[in-house]
């Protein structure tokens, strides 16, 4: 039977994504995320008996035209609700246009919580109020399982704000734990020419490379220390683009950070199973290069997630209301249960660590996340 919408139109939600520039290749997955979202519901019957919409445009991975399009979405085409866009700038802009007109914003991917102090912004990354320190944490504490622990690292990092930020927290962590910095080198964002970089790490030659990378940065310094034919010993990349990373004949063995992959238990996640599986059919029919499900796709989910239950639960479209609902309320995504008590609305974090195994993410630590037939592979 046809779905019956209540008359008044749909909820119009306003966003926009980097569909073009450098970050491209992760803007296609929050799209498709999104998308898969916007179909469920509506064929669930709507947020409060109305079909969404999505109202998504281009902001070319450039943070100034996040700022102008976000304006254009308050107040020439009036979206009802706005979600946030990818990108730590391209949040920190929209942040302020939201805060400019009262707007609530749920975001999917600030990685620098301490830049978002605007109590309308709700994050369904589950990073915590400090990254800049726990992320390095999880690298550190998975590498000190192996039999051979890294004694020396070399910092390596995109000037891509959050990048910077856990970085530089990053080394902090490593000094504290005793692990000799032997490289602590910065690159501009948009960088394509690594090899100067690359060689830089070969002659420090650390025991663990700890890049910053973002989108397809990991890539691009892959191919060039394959080009010099060097290998670090153990190599961990911040926010690298899934597909490509895994696809690299360099790639395994490497690591990155992670909040969902497609295996048990993350499968057990509210929602988790639906969407795995309308994703994975529909990143297949676009010729996605990694067509399976992980955290970028489900980190956007759930960001849809979080703003349906919060109109769902203040029962009305009113930014204020639904805030003020969801800081009193714990809401059920596909990243495991979401509350935003404490700083910057961050909640708890659950970090974790993966891996690329065959051309695959597994997640590798902590170990009651990693699948029962997988390890932790020692390059």
């Amino acid at each position: 039977m046809p779905r019956v919408f209540a008359q008044e139109g749909p909820i119009r939600v306003g966003g926009t994504l980097p569909l073009t520039g450098p970050l491209a290749g992760v803007g296609a997955i929050h799209k498709l995320a999104a998308e898969v979202f916007v179909e469920q519901i509506n064929a669930k019957g709507g947020i409060l008996g109305r079909r969404v919409e999505f109202v998504l445009l281009d902001d070319q991975s450039l943070p100034a035209n996040a700022r102008t399009l976000y304006e254009r979405l308050v107040t020439a085409d009036k979206v009802d609700l706005l979600m946030g866009p990818y990108g730590t700038s391209s949040i920190i802009a929209a942040m302020g246009v939201a805060a400019r007109f009262k707007k609530m914003l749920v975001q999917s991917s600030l990685g620098d919580p301490s830049l978002a102090p605007y109590p309308l912004q709700f994050p369904s990354l589950p990073i915590g109020a400090e990254p800049q320190l726990t992320d390095t944490e999880v690298v550190l504490d998975a590498y000190a399982s192996l039999p051979t622990p890294p004694k020396t690292i070399a910092f390596v990092a995109s000037k891509f704000p959050s990048a910077l930020t856990i970085a530089k927290g990053g080394q902090q962590v490593a000094d504290k734990r005793g692990i000799k910095s032997v490289l602590d080198l910065e690159y501009e964002f948009g960088t394509k020419d690594f090899g100067a970089i690359a060689n830089r790490i070969k002659a420090a030659d650390p025991d663990l490379l700890w890049s910053g990378a973002i989108g397809m940065e990991a890539v691009q310094l892959l191919d060039a220390m394959s080009r010099i034919d060097y290998q670090p010993r153990n190599q961990f990349y911040l926010f690298p683009a899934p597909g490509p990373t895994a696809a690299h004949p360099k790639a395994n063995g490497l690591t990155s950070l992670t909040w969902f992959e497609e295996h048990e238990p993350f499968l057990k996640y509210h929602g988790a199973q639906e969407f795995v599986s309308a994703y994975d059919n529909k990143a297949k029919a676009a010729g996605f290069p990694y067509p399976r499900t992980e955290y970028q796709a489900a980190v956007e989910y759930a960001a849809w997630q979080i703003l349906a239950a919060a109109a769902e639960g203040a029962g009305k479209l009113d930014d204020a209301a639904m805030a003020a609902w969801l800081r009193s309320n714990t809401v059920e995504t596909v990243v495991g249960p979401r509350t935003f008590d404490g700083k910057f609305n961050a909640g708890k974090p659950s970090t974790k660590l993966k891996q690329v195994q065959g051309k695959d993410w597994v997640t590798v630590w902590p170990a009651d996340f990693r699948p029962a037939d997988k390890a932790f592979l020692v390059p």
